[in-house]
């Protein structure tokens, strides 16, 4: 057998993929179902999980404990938090993240979904697609997942029926099309049976599509974000000033996206001060060469006044700075977001002061149709919003950069995140506004 080399095992063998669905549509089980039969469960997990089954009564082990780990998940039988698991087949890694159900956790999904490659939206085949299941479609779009898989589960309870199938698989693609979802994969499986997910259904011999885990083993991973405009927000500054190292000053980070190499001219922004990397630090040994998600240590040609939150770009394709932001945003808190509303704004390593000057438009899921002006957007809306930030800062488009693209609104008052947010534009185009310039609040 031989042996597979670092080279082999590169971005392209892993997979990040979220589960998002409705509650009770058996989501836990489809993870525990999976996990299971492709034999990546270790023997005193499913021990444990036989034991509390047998113990509720129930004839077979409930594989939705393998996922749900809080104490009050499994006393209720809903997720509530978002559970990573890591496991691995011979054809490919997988980071895979069960988000929670409920529409109060939906702040969850987001959460979840994204760093995700693939999310995969269940729908109980009796009740096909529900008001949570077009929202869930929402955010993978916004989040510009690139791979959804719509998994239609509970056909055991149809009596295994094409139609059945066929009529959501047409309704949900029709909606996450008009969303822009790039591509859309409809399975029908029954997680608790177990037909479908790892193994072929003998109950549906009308399918004839690969199997759960034979999609996530073989759905092309082609977002390479080494090949990204490349980005390194700066997290720390070191500066020994020690006896052997009475000169060094690197500036730490983990790089977000593209690739650093030693003589390259890079502008620090927002300062927009130009000067070249004169070395590469990486574990503790010198580099020629960097690349995303590796954390590093930057060695400049000049000494520059350099801080957490700077950001470190080439020269050639540095982004613009900005203090005026328009982003499609999902509120994720019980407190309303309004216009007028000073908040932090944090993207990458930066936070800096803010206000919500306008929220053009509210999206409304049946439709997809756009609210003007709705004022404020409560938990779980989906909208347009146009920001002023106190100090300027260099975004990219979401579209581009999913990384560097992407920031968060945060209460001043106690640290809670109110809001994720998207740069640039989204699946739906707002309608133009009037800036209003007589705001009260924080004025920049």
């Amino acid at each position: 057998m031989s042996t597979i080399t670092t080279e082999e095992l590169s971005a392209t063998t892993l997979l990040r993929f979220a589960t998002a669905g409705s509650v009770d549509d058996g989501k836990s089980t489809l993870v525990g179902r999976l996990l299971h039969d492709s034999k990546s469960v270790l023997t005193d997990q499913l021990e444990a999980v036989q034991r509390v089954s047998a113990d509720r009564g129930q004839d077979a082990p409930d594989l939705a404990l393998l996922t749900d780990g809080l104490r009050a998940e499994r006393e209720q039988g809903i997720t509530i938090d978002v559970a990573y698991r890591y496991f691995a087949t011979a054809k490919r890694r997988f980071i895979l993240a069960d988000t929670p159900g409920h529409v109060q956790y939906t702040r969850n999904m987001v959460t979840g979904a994204s760093t995700a490659e693939l999310t995969v939206i269940l729908v109980d085949a009796r009740n096909g697609v529900v008001e949570q299941t077009r929202r869930h479609a929402a955010i993978a779009a916004l989040l510009r997942v690139p791979h959804v898989v719509l998994a239609v589960n509970k056909m055991d309870l149809v009596e295994y029926k094409e139609t059945v199938f066929a009529a959501i698989a047409e309704e949900f693609t029709a909606y996450a099309s008009e969303l822009g979802v790039p591509e859309i994969t409809a399975i029908p499986i029954s997680a608790l049976a177990g037909d479908n997910v790892v193994e072929p259904s003998a109950n549906m011999d009308w399918y004839g599509g690969p199997t759960f885990l034979e999609h996530l083993e073989s759905v092309p991973v082609t977002h390479d974000l080494a090949h990204c405009h490349a980005r390194l927000p700066v997290q720390y500054v070191i500066r020994p000033q020690s006896a052997e190292l009475p000169d060094y000053r690197g500036y730490a980070g983990q790089i977000a996206a593209g690739t650093f190499r030693v003589g390259e001219s890079v502008t620090v922004l927002p300062s927009g001060r130009a000067t070249k990397i004169s070395g590469i630090d990486l574990l503790g040994k010198p580099v020629r060469t960097a690349w995303t998600t590796q954390s590093v240590t930057l060695l400049l040609e000049d000494d520059i006044d350099i801080s957490r939150g700077d950001l470190i770009v080439p020269s050639k394709d540095a982004p613009a700075t900005t203090q005026d932001i328009e982003a499609t945003v999902c509120h994720v808190a019980d407190q309303p977001l309004t216009v007028g509303h000073r908040v932090l704004l944090k993207h990458g390593t930066r936070t800096v002061k803010a206000i919500v000057k306008d929220i053009p438009s509210r999206l409304t899921l049946d439709d997809l149709s756009l609210h003007p002006h709705p004022g404020q957007l409560v938990a779980n809306d989906i909208g347009r919003v146009k920001i002023r930030t106190a100090e300027p800062l260099p975004v990219d488009s979401y579209a581009d950069s999913r990384r560097t693209g992407s920031f968060i609104l945060i209460d001043p008052a106690d640290g809670t995140t109110l809001t994720a947010g998207m740069v640039g534009e989204s699946f739906a185009a707002p309608e133009p506004v009037k800036d209003g310039s007589d705001d009260d609040g924080w004025d920049f």
